[in-house]
């Protein structure tokens, strides 16, 4: 299995998170599973114009997530994140149209506000999102952990 997702962020390096309506206050990042033969690009541009009616053109690649299988049965993963860009909560407030069958909400979230809105492994997902750009290289994390990374 595979998904893609968009990390948009606005000017205070808040990051644009959406309120599932399929899930009990569980927040996440734009973004889902990849269709019959499209590839995660393509899969990150269309995951945002369906949930908040945007048509935003993904750029670089900055993390790449792989999943071992769970223990509840559910397959491996791999997930790839693309760079969102830069994004205006007043420009937000005038693009987005919520898909309500699928959200129920969005906000820009700052760091400090990931790990109460985030389940732990999303949170460490987008704390290398936030490291990629500095590092100019895509980090690949292994469960959400970098592995060469030792205070993970």
């Amino acid at each position: 299995m595979a998904g893609a997702g968009a990390i948009t962020h606005d000017a205070a390096d808040r990051i644009l998170m959406v309120k599932p309506s399929y899930r009990n206050g569980t927040w996440k990042i734009p973004g889902g599973g990849l269709g019959g033969g499209e590839d995660p690009l393509r899969t990150a541009r269309h995951e945002v114009k369906e949930e908040l009616g945007i048509d935003l053109a993904p750029g670089r690649l900055l993390v790449v997530v792989r999943v071992p299988e769970q223990a509840d049965g559910r397959p491996p993963l791999v997930n790839h994140l693309f760079d969102g860009g830069l994004m205006s909560q007043g420009e937000a407030v005038n693009r987005f149209h919520l898909d309500r069958d699928e959200l129920a909400d969005w906000r820009l979230a700052t760091p400090a506000e990931w790990d109460t809105l985030l389940a732990p492994h999303m949170g460490r997902r987008l704390r290398a999102c936030s490291r990629a750009p500095a590092g100019g290289s895509i980090v690949y994390l292994k469960h959400s952990f970098d592995p060469t990374r030792p205070e993970n």
